[in-house]
């Protein structure tokens, strides 16, 4: 019922938020349609204006001309010449000006042209006048002005009168469009913003029933977790233990198993000193048996004839004591080391790791400077490139690198010129490390196996138990980080390390 009943709360907030989203999206489509219609509107209302003071710009330049030219004529003064000529320059700009505000409307482009020629039968009379003075005969210009003007001026302010009557009608109809544009968007406004109050309500009542019952949920998780995490760290405990437990206990049976091989090494040594003391009495024996003469034997088991296949059976009875023997001191030398890297894995698995600064590129020129001989033997040169500093264990990081260099030198090429490549870089708040060398490589079906303990892949030619890169993997492990090659056949190998660029003293440098 409460999987139900959650499921049920969980349909209807996503149907209010999807309805809130399509409202929002369709205010906000239609507010901005309802916004640009009103800029449309109102840009037309300010063209309105504009014609409107275009016309009365026109008219006042006309009569600044005509006050300029009639003073001109009453006192020939240059001055007023001048006023009537920038007064006359700029009606023609000013009527190409109206006349390009007015192609909107047909009437007022009508109106504009008939303007034209109307002003342009005044500027005839204007300019009449101004000849009638250069001839001194101002009586004549007056008397022609006089006469000329009064059909121009009226035609000139009919048609103005009409421009302006027409203007006028427009401005109402484009105001009130305008405010019919902003009405119908401040109610679309309003109508959302109500509706999407609702919604927001109605969802944050859904929210706070949501919030309860998670609430409820959490407390019940808590309590789940409390005995969860009461059981996990009881079973931690186990594990720590017991993981404890067989440490020691690999510990103890690598000690113990020691004693004996020393024992078993020891008779050996005594059985080796012993092997020449009872082959020279055989010898002896022989010797004497072979120089006695052919008397019968009493009890008929020693024939004189026979004694030569006694000395050679001697010799070879030598010869394979001897290569028992070394079979035998062969596979204590093994069992010996194997026991040793037991007891240095036990031993590592109990140390606490210490992290500190470390200069990447010097702790390698010294690893570097250890194997120089073992590098000079094999024909390699060693190179370093760009490599981080980074904060970890120190001989943690130097068992990893050294291991890992001693194998890069280890399975060069026979009669091929070694080059190892150490370089690293840093990734999202862990370092990388690349051992890079040309050798003869690792075929892939056995890139997981050379890192199990006492695995081994390839050609067994060079001395070792299979411990080393199992013992660079359980470090790198413990210290937070992963390993792992790319490599094929006669091709080279690239080892890659990853750890932690600042590694943090917990859990992972413990024995756990």
């Amino acid at each position: 019922m409460t999987r139900e009943a959650s499921r049920r709360r969980t349909l209807w907030q996503i149907a209010l938020l999807s309805a809130g989203f399509f409202v929002l999206v369709a205010i906000s489509v239609i507010s901005v349609l309802l916004v640009n219609k009103a800029r449309d509107d109102s840009r037309w209302v300010v063209h309105t204006i504009e014609v409107e003071n275009q016309i009365s710009t026109v008219l006042l330049d006309i009569r600044r001309a005509e006050s300029a030219v009639r003073g001109y004529l009453l006192t020939t003064q240059p001055k007023f010449l001048s006023e009537h000529e920038a007064a006359v320059q700029r009606i023609p700009s000013g009527i190409d000006q109206l006349a390009a505000l007015t192609t909107d409307s047909p009437v007022q482009a009508e109106n504009s042209k008939q303007l034209r020629e109307a002003i342009n039968v005044r500027l005839d009379e204007f300019k009449r006048a101004v000849e009638f003075v250069t001839r001194s005969d101002i009586p004549g210009g007056t008397e022609m002005l006089r006469n000329g003007s009064n059909a121009a001026v009226q035609r000139i302010g009919e048609i103005a009168s009409a421009m302006r009557a027409e203007e006028e009608r427009l401005f109402q109809t484009r105001s009130a469009a305008a405010d019919r544009s902003q009405t119908l968007a401040a109610i679309v406004t309003i109508a959302g913003s109500g509706l999407v109050l609702l919604l927001a309500v109605a969802s944050l009542f859904l929210l706070r029933k949501s919030a309860r019952a998670r609430d409820e949920a959490e407390q019940r998780l808590r309590d789940s977790n409390l005995n969860l995490e009461a059981t996990v760290e009881t079973r931690t405990a186990d594990l720590r233990e017991a993981n404890e437990e067989i440490q020691r206990f690999a510990y103890i049976v690598s000690h113990d198993l020691r004693s004996p091989l020393v024992n078993i090494m020891g008779f050996t040594s005594e059985l080796e000193e012993l092997r020449t003391d009872i082959f020279t009495r055989i010898a002896k024996y022989s010797k004497a048996a072979a120089a006695t003469p052919a008397i019968p034997d009493p009890i008929g088991d020693t024939d004189p004839a026979e004694a030569p296949e006694l000395q050679a059976e001697d010799k070879q009875l030598s010869q394979d004591f001897s290569e028992a023997l070394g079979f035998i001191k062969s596979s204590i030398g093994k069992m010996d080391r194997l026991i040793s890297a037991i007891l240095n894995l036990t031993r590592e698995g109990r140390r606490d790791f210490n992290p500190v600064d470390i200069n990447t590129r010097e702790l390698l020129e010294t690893i570097i400077s250890s194997t120089a001989h073992q590098a000079s033997e094999a024909n390699a040169e060693i190179r370093l490139e760009q490599l981080p500093d980074i904060q970890s264990d120190r001989l943690a990081l130097e068992q990893i690198f050294s291991n890992l260099i001693d194998n890069a030198l280890k399975y060069l090429k026979p009669g091929v010129p070694g080059e190892i490549v150490i370089k690293g870089r840093s990734k999202l708040g862990f370092l990388i490390f690349d051992f890079t060398d040309n050798g003869r490589g690792i075929d892939p079906k056995d890139h997981s196996r050379i890192f199990d303990l006492f695995r081994r892949a390839g050609l067994q030619d060079r001395q070792g138990q299979g411990i080393g890169l199992a013992h660079v993997r359980t470090l790198v492990r413990r210290m937070g980080g992963t390993i792992s090659v790319s490599s094929e056949l006669n091709k080279g190998s690239t080892f890659t390390v990853t750890l932690p660029a600042r590694w943090n003293y917990g859990t992972q440098g413990k024995q756990v």
